[in-house]
């Protein structure tokens, strides 16, 4: 796992470009911190930057990789799993490798498949890849957008980096925040392609950016090379035995926690009390030899602390558990204002800040490396959200199925009504034309862009008076990936789509994990395994009330009866609302960052607006209520922290 920076001018390099590629690549230092690499042709104008954190090949490892004529340069940031099978194959068609880096073999399958060697790369990733011979540049990032990839265009130039804040250290990139964006942070739902900072975009997940140049100009194309293709409803065909779609799961996870245990340095887990993180565990038990360290995190609040259940997980599996007790001191202050810089965009819970807590233990402890559940809800039909539009659009309104888990419906996960659930059924015309009805997910954030939107200066309000960033969402979701798909498919499509990247793997996984140079795995995001989910019926996916079914089936006998039999809890911190130490420790950075004299000077949120806001969450008794506005307040504390630390 590394950082990497770079770009290509439409005119010949000069000594100041040299210092600007390693201002670049310098402020990666977190993601690399084992060495840097750098690249620079004077004539063709490419500068080509790595950061690097040693986890395969330790001693010939470094980058950036030339193929044997150095027409071919190559930087990544990421991990090709299976890379030894392919090296073999390659060096028996004759291929000569210089290292023993999973990296290197992009090179070589690029240079016998062209465009079509990214099908062959399984992993997470994101890399740039510079072909001399047809002055082409590719940058590409992995299926899910499990690692991150920016870019800005300025004519005939191109830059990209692995964080935004690498651009931003470029003298020519302004430091301007966007004001389209500032509004989805509000909200909470960016936009694929979007970052928090004007003409700087997160190239897609699934996606190549393939740069040329003609003369002095760039031609320069996206495309799509993989996308979450549920099968057409009515195409489906005849249903399986339950068994097959078990032991499938079962199969295709075994072998993705098997290659991503493959490194040079120790690997951990990270272990919650869900059935994501114990089902990693378990498999990585089964799989080494020696007791897996297991990482957990415990709150000082019962009601979101999952601990106890953790504990009973790697006391069965015999694993060797590192528990870390976090308290308000601990999510507010200094390590709250580091994780917006890492994640450079809002949050709306300090689960972010406790897992850059988390992964500050784990180095510390030695590892560089853990195996952890994200993607799980996605592919198996697992957040509340999902299960409440398989009810209400997945059945026919009267059917038995419908009317027997409406009433359980209504009663469960009510600590979390007001963030990841609404307490209202809301719609949207944009939703309803290109999904057929408007997700559970996106409701509750829709409620809470009424409370958000006025609370932006005029000017910026002004600027965004015609757009509708609920229908941005919507049209951002490629029709052709929802037409004549189950409700249940689409539900979790556009959840994947948007929310997924934008906030799961970012401020919840690579950014604050790489904060402090440790690279984390999601194995439930290796693409076979969700080629493999994505077959199973809705029906089954969502079983007799009982979400991600098939899931639990396959690690029934992994995972402690208690958790087997759970409901999915939504895992994050306890909001500041529901002790007074937190009350306090957030109050610190409110007196801080959205203080009077800031709000005036920011000219991005409307002083007097902001301040009524706070008055009544301070004063607000109503327990819905204050969880959408403690939500609303971590994003406007996150956007005046950036807005100090980038512009």
């Amino acid at each position: 796992m590394c950082g990497i920076a770079g770009f290509w001018k439409g005119s010949r390099l000069g000594p100041e470009d040299k210092k600007q590629l390693e201002k670049m690549t310098r402020v990666l230092h977190h993601r690399g911190p084992d060495g840097y690499g750098y690249h620079l042709e004077s004539e063709s104008g490419l500068a080509m930057g790595h950061a690097r954190l040693s986890i395969i090949d330790l001693e010939t490892g470094d980058q950036p990789l030339f193929s044997p004529t150095k027409k071919h340069v190559l930087t990544v940031n990421g991990e090709f799993y299976d890379y030894k099978r392919i090296r073999a194959e390659l060096t028996c068609d004759g291929a000569r490798f210089r290292t023993k880096s999973d990296s290197e073999i992009a090179l070589h399958l690029y240079q016998r498949k062209g465009l079509d060697f990214i099908h062959d790369l399984r992993g997470e990733f994101g890399f740039s890849l510079f072909d001399a011979e047809k002055q082409r540049l590719l940058l590409a990032r992995d299926r899910f957008g499990i690692k991150p990839l920016f870019y800005h265009i300025d004519g005939p130039n191109i830059f990209w980096g692995s964080e935004a804040k690498a651009l931003l250290a470029h003298s020519d990139i302004p430091q301007k925040m966007s004001a389209t964006a500032a509004l989805h942070q509000l909200m909470h739902t960016m936009i694929p392609g979007q970052s928090a900072f004007e003409g700087i975009h997160a190239l897609k997940p699934g996606y190549f950016l393939i740069v040329e140049r003609n003369g002095d100009s760039l031609n320069i194309k996206e495309h799509k090379y993989w996308d979450l293709d549920f099968p057409i409803d009515t195409d489906r065909g005849p249903q399986k035995d339950e068994q097959d779609y078990i032991v499938s799961v079962r199969d295709q996870l075994l072998e993705a926690v098997q290659h991503r245990l493959e490194a040079d340095v120790p690997v951990g887990c990270y272990l919650s009390g869900g059935i994501d993180s114990c089902s990693m565990l378990g498999l990585a038990s089964a799989v080494q030899q020696s007791p897996v360290k297991a990482f957990t995190i415990s709150f000082d609040h019962s009601a979101y602390d999952e601990a106890a259940i953790a504990t009973e997980m790697a006391e069965q599996v015999q694993a060797d558990q590192e528990l870390l007790n976090l308290t308000h001191t601990d999510l507010y202050g200094e390590n709250y204002i580091k994780t917006v810089w890492h994640a450079e965009r809002t949050f709306y819970n300090t689960l972010g800040v406790a897992k850059w807590c988390m992964s500050r233990r784990v180095r510390d402890c030695g590892y560089k490396v853990v195996v952890t559940g994200e993607g799980s809800d996605e592919l198996f039909g697992g957040y509340p959200a999902f299960k409440r539009d398989m009810f209400r659009h997945g059945y026919a309104a009267d059917s038995p199925e419908a009317r027997a888990f409406r009433e359980q419906m209504e009663k469960s996960n009510k600590l979390f009504r007001g963030a990841i659930l609404s307490e209202d059924f809301v719609s949207h015309p944009a939703f309803e034309a290109r999904c057929g009805f408007t997700p559970s997910w996106i409701q509750p954030w829709m409620q809470t862009l009424l409370i958000a939107r006025p609370l932006l200066h005029s000017n910026v309000l002004d600027e965004l008076k015609d757009y509708d960033p609920i229908e941005a969402i919507a049209e951002s979701l490629d029709p052709a990936f929802i037409e004549g798909r189950h409700p249940l498919d689409i539900a979790q499509y556009s959840w994947s789509k948007t929310m997924l990247e934008c906030q799961i793997l970012n401020w919840g996984g690579d950014r604050v994990d790489m904060a402090n140079s440790m690279e984390s795995r999601p194995a439930f995001l290796d693409h076979h395994v969700a080629e493999a989910a994505v077959q199973i019926p809705p029906a089954l996916r969502i079983k007799d009330g009982v979400e991600k079914w098939v899931l639990r089936e396959a690690m029934q006998n992994i995972l402690p009866e208690v958790l087997y039999k759970r409901e999915k809890f939504a895992f994050m911190a306890p909001p500041a609302h529901t002790e007074k130490n937190k009350r306090q420790a957030v109050q610190a950075l409110i007196d801080t960052y959205l203080s009077p004299e800031r709000l005036r000077a920011s000219q991005l949120l409307d002083e007097r607006r902001v301040l009524d806001f706070l008055h009544e969450y301070q004063h607000d008794t109503n327990s819905v209520s204050l969880t959408r506005k403690d939500a609303l307040l971590n994003h406007l504390l996150c956007l005046s922290i950036l807005q100090q630390q980038f512009t």
